[in-house]
């Protein structure tokens, strides 16, 4: 729950001042990265589904570069949640901000992810990029 005192865009419960959001996907031989960055929020949700859906026909383990999210609503969540549920391996998440821990710790998503306090690096080679 938002803080009722917080600074936020009018209707939307979202952070005033804050970039839009962006979700691109990386697919290397080992492992997928999807990178996160901004408000994660239902006006990306084409955007996410399509990543998501991307992530799994790859059917390698993912992790999600979440240090650059300013914002995640209920759509961010659903998309931590399938992923964590339906890709190979466990689901890593690299160096995620606080509104992303919060969101972990109370929807218990936290449990069945693994949270990276360093990024292992991406191989340079990825083959496929999306947007």
């Amino acid at each position: 729950m938002r803080d009722p005192n917080s600074t936020s865009a009018p209707g939307t419960g979202a952070p005033t001042g804050t970039e839009s959001g962006s979700v691109h996907l990386m697919v290397a031989a080992e492992r997928t990265r999807m990178v996160l960055s901004g408000e994660i929020d239902v006006s990306l949700s084409a955007e996410l589904v399509e990543a998501v859906t991307e992530a799994e026909e790859a059917g390698r383990p993912v992790e999600i570069d979440a240090r650059h999210v300013t914002f995640m609503d209920s759509s961010g969540v659903a998309l931590l949640a399938r992923l964590a549920h339906r890709a190979p391996g466990r689901l890593a998440i690299i160096q995620p901000p606080d509104v992303v821990r919060f969101l972990l710790e109370v929807t218990h998503i936290g449990e069945v992810v693994d949270v990276l306090e360093e990024d292992p690096g991406f191989p340079e080679d990825t083959g496929v990029d999306a947007e």
